[in-house]
């Protein structure tokens, strides 16, 4: 069976508190974005985990893909299976492509072995590979909080604008990025800014992170600044980097202006 797992945007992004545990609570709209890989997973005589496209860096044994299936294996005689994944959505990029892969990997799993998992079931699941991978088991904006785990609807919907997504060629260090923020409340409440017209989202709807990532790396902050050169109504870092979009009104086509970083272009859904 073959699934396409999709990315995210972070809609705003507050750090609130740090935690005793050492992570931090925050807020932020996670929204969902075609910008996708492609997943296989079919039953074999033999469990292997192989890839393609975008070259993986690190063990695969700690691939969230292999981990989802010996997750559910623990507690559910599952067969042996072949997992395929063909990597597209740049990684350190804060779109969650990684997470994303996880939690469609568990969906993939409860589905061809008919294991009738639950959402709530497949939530629980999904928070012990990580924070936002519960996110990706829904198909729909979600506001998150906590650590990004708890999540709750919301009406938002930027449907039919357009999406342009930019990842210059920089890493981004997530804990640099934690490290240099100082946490606090936010101004407004992230779903009273939701709910304002998008053209005063430029404003009052803020990215924590942008203000020491784009000290540590200006090319990122120089991207933000050519999306709104370009007529984006709103511009902005996702997750903690290194990718920034640009919502617009109508189509347009900036891939000569972004040579050499990865991109993507869309409707949003």
């Amino acid at each position: 069976m073959i699934a396409f797992p999709v990315c995210k945007i972070n809609l705003g992004l507050s750090i609130i508190s740090k935690r005793e545990d050492g992570y931090h609570n925050l807020e932020t709209c996670f929204y969902p974005v075609q910008w996708c890989d492609i997943l296989e997973v079919i039953p074999a005589d033999q469990t292997s985990f192989s890839t393609s496209g975008i070259a993986i860096s690190g063990d695969e044994k700690s691939n969230l893909c292999l981990r989802a299936y010996h997750l559910l294996k623990q507690d559910f005689r599952l067969p042996e299976v072949k997992i395929h994944l063909h990597k597209i959505i740049p990684m350190g990029a804060g779109l969650g492509g990684g997470s994303s892969d996880g939690a469609k990997t568990l969906q993939l799993l409860n589905d061809i072995f008919q294991i009738s998992l639950s959402i709530d079931q497949l939530l629980r699941y999904a928070a012990q590979l990580g924070s936002d991978c519960s996110f990706f088991l829904y198909d729909r904006p979600m506001i998150g909080s906590g650590k990004g785990e708890i999540l709750s609807e919301t009406s938002i919907s930027i449907k039919d604008y357009f999406l342009v997504l930019v990842k210059p060629t920089v890493h981004v260090s997530t804990q640099l990025a934690y490290a240099n923020v100082i946490p606090q409340a936010p101004v407004m409440p992230l779903a009273d800014v939701l709910c304002l017209p998008i053209d005063q989202w430029k404003t009052h709807l803020k990215n924590d992170f942008e203000d020491s990532v784009f000290k540590a790396q200006p090319v990122i902050r120089e991207v933000k600044e050519q999306l709104y050169l370009q007529g984006a109504v709103y511009a902005s870092m996702s997750g903690s980097g290194s990718s920034v979009f640009g919502i617009f009104e109508k189509p347009k086509h900036l891939k000569n202006s972004f040579i050499g970083m990865d991109y993507w272009e869309g409707i949003l859904r």
